[in-house]
């Protein structure tokens, strides 16, 4: 992708706006040292040749970016990362007119998509970005490069455990209301590259399915979904009827799908949709009217009761919220709803497929623990709908990145120079960038 699909705030950046503070004066001291022609006059503690001729302001490093998720981590942001580095390489003359020097960068990364494994040694850590060139050209691009890549391997690594979790079951993206729209693009995208990851690493493709048109803008999809709880509201509680009205006003092509629990009493509500629609169905069956059948499917139910609510198909004792045996139960009266229908032998076949093909969606406080229980327990979910659990940050699924200098360029030689703790690492899956390409 180019520098444009992310819409940048290029003068930001390079004002440092979204810097940390000590980077925009480390930038300031290096120009200052560079104008008055300072020679390093320190006490050399490692014992570096050539030291007292080093140009302090105008030295080049190394640096390189990486993280420390265990026991892997999904890589995600380094396309925008690059595009930063693009857009935002240089400096300000004295006449304020920017001087790009990206091309005074050598740039090494991996691929959006590539995988870093970590062993708890932060003298074993997989670099993702590998940046050569003058320090004071990009030092204040550390925070945001660093928070593009934290944030969108984060919700990446999330969302492919949470498939890992479903077996290849659909994971639909819930979380745009959870955080800042500006983030939605992002986040989007990194759940995609979850979805890309998890088809090559087992061969199984996962429909993916995001709530916004912005969460899909930068692989060009667009947002799904069917009906939120105001409209049942707005049709005094009957869902049923906001369903009907749903599949006569909304494009076909947009799967019929109930969201069931507004009255806590989901298999009523889930039976009464499903015989409110059959005889349209069947009247565009009997009529071999593929797009009337298409409009009067009811492709699934959604189970979203409260954490707080026990929905009163299940007894006393049964667990509250969307629960295993909500599931059974709910899929139990779906697959029969039929059998108290009216029905002429020649369409029995047809209205018995007609409810077994209504598949149940759970939502509502999932996430990849959840999830997994609902797959050992054989709940018979056909997809799972996943929120804020993907946006979590806690100390299993952290996954923040650093940015080490590890080298410095004395007298024409590289030398190293990493923090005690710390060394120069590497990364099989480096390749060489050029950012000409990214105009």
């Amino acid at each position: 992708m180019k520098p444009v699909d992310f819409a940048l705030p290029v003068e930001a950046l390079r004002r440092g706006f979204f810097a940390d503070r000590y980077f925009t004066n480390s930038r300031q001291l290096l120009s200052a040292l560079e104008r008055e022609g300072y020679r390093y006059s320190g006490r050399n503690p490692r014992h570096v040749d050539g030291a007292s001729h080093l140009a302090v302001g105008e030295i080049e490093v190394e640096a390189q970016i990486f993280n420390r998720r265990s026991p892997l981590a999904l890589i995600a942001g380094v396309d925008q990362a690059l595009a930063q580095l693009r857009c935002a390489t240089g400096y300000y003359d004295e006449r304020e007119n920017w001087v790009d020097t990206w091309m005074d960068l050598e740039v090494d990364a991996v691929q959006d998509g590539a995988v870093t494994f970590y062993d708890g040694d932060p003298q074993h850590v997989l670099t993702v970005i590998e940046i050569r060139g003058r320090y004071r050209d990009f030092a204040v691009l550390e925070t945001s490069l660093l928070g593009v890549l934290s944030r969108a391997s984060r919700i990446a690594t999330n969302v492919y455990e949470a498939l890992q979790a479903a077996g290849g079951k659909p994971v639909l993206f819930f979380p745009a209301r959870f955080d800042l729209p500006e983030a939605q693009a992002i986040d989007g995208y990194a759940y995609w590259l979850a979805l890309r990851r998890y088809h090559r690493d087992t061969g199984i493709h996962v429909q993916p399915f995001v709530s916004t048109d912005a969460q899909a803008s930068l692989w060009g999809g667009a947002g799904v979904g069917t009906i939120p709880h105001a409209m049942i509201a707005c049709f005094l509680a009957d869902s049923t009827e906001t369903m009907i009205q749903f599949a006569r006003h909304i494009s076909a092509e947009t799967p019929r799908i109930l969201l069931a629990d507004f009255n806590n009493d989901v298999v009523a509500d889930c039976r009464a949709a499903l015989a409110a629609f059959w005889p349209r169905y069947a009247a565009a069956y009997r009529a071999s009217d593929s797009d009337g059948m298409a409009r009067w499917t009811l492709h699934g139910v959604r189970l979203d009761t409260s954490a707080t609510l026990r929905d009163r198909s299940l007894p006393a004792s049964a667990e509250m919220g969307v629960s295993p045996q909500l599931v059974f139960t709910v899929r139990e009266a779906l697959n029969t709803a039929w059998e108290s229908w009216d029905l002429p032998r020649d369409l029995e076949a047809a209205a018995r497929e007609f409810c077994r093909g209504a598949q149940i969606v759970v939502s509502g406080g999932f996430n990849r623990d959840r999830v997994a229980r609902f797959e050992q327990e054989g709940a018979p979910v056909d997809s799972y709908g996943i929120g804020s659990a993907f946006l979590s940050n806690d100390r299993r699924s952290n996954s923040d990145f650093t940015m080490d200098i590890v080298r410095v360029k004395v007298a024409g030689r590289w030398v190293d120079m990493p923090k005690v703790g710390r060394q120069p690492c590497d990364n099989p899956e480096l390749e060489p960038v050029d950012l000409s390409e990214l105009a």
